[in-house]
């Protein structure tokens, strides 16, 4: 996941028994097929190339069991670490705030939730029997990465859609392509757990 032409649309597979999505570049190539493995105890997310699944690019492993502020690090095919996401526990509960974890162990970018409100009213109306099926067109929320300065960097949207499954990742400002592949990754992971929450 290197030079990639932004904007990346992730988009999710509603017909299949696992939580997994496509990622493409702004030339409609595929960079990653995610898939997350079903009925862990622990998270574990495999990414491949392309969506036959045949070349392994890196994984995504929760560094310790289901906990309100676990860590998820990733790994590219060798098994060298290149860096992780950690959920910020309670400052999460109202609205989503995660840490990216550079290789070095230190905090390089925070991502946050934009506006916590959508997720609530989409939350509220999507129990409401015929209306709740256009949540998806209605409320749509955004993440927002910036660095240690408060630049924001990168922001992650969803785009209206029936059952919340397509996502758009737009660069703000330039990065260096480790950070790219750190940011993407850490991306990855968060829209699985988020989409979980609601």
């Amino acid at each position: 996941m290197k030079d990639l032409k932004y904007p990346i649309s992730f988009k999710f597979h509603v017909t299949t028994l696992s939580n997994d999505f496509t990622a493409t570049d702004a030339s409609g190539k595929t960079v990653a097929y995610v898939r997350q493995k079903m009925f862990k105890l622990k998270e574990a997310i495999s990414i491949y190339d392309s969506t036959n699944k045949t070349n392994l690019t890196h994984t995504i492993k929760a560094d310790q069991w289901i906990d309100f502020s676990a860590a998820y690090s990733f790994k590219d095919a060798q098994g060298k670490e290149l860096g992780k996401i950690a959920r910020k526990g309670w400052a999460s509960i109202w609205k989503a705030h995660y840490e990216l974890i550079d290789q070095r162990q230190k905090l390089q970018y925070h991502i946050r939730e934009d506006n916590a409100w959508v997720k609530v009213m989409d939350n509220m109306l999507g129990n409401i029997p015929i209306l709740g099926g256009f949540t998806g067109y209605l409320f749509n929320p955004s993440y927002t990465v910036t660095d240690l300065n408060g630049q924001a960097v990168c922001q992650l949207k969803k785009e209206p859609s029936f059952f919340g499954r397509k996502f758009k990742l737009s660069k703000l400002k330039p990065i260096d392509n480790d950070d790219d592949e750190r940011i993407i990754l850490g991306f990855m992971m968060m829209v699985l757990l988020e989409r979980r929450r609601g």
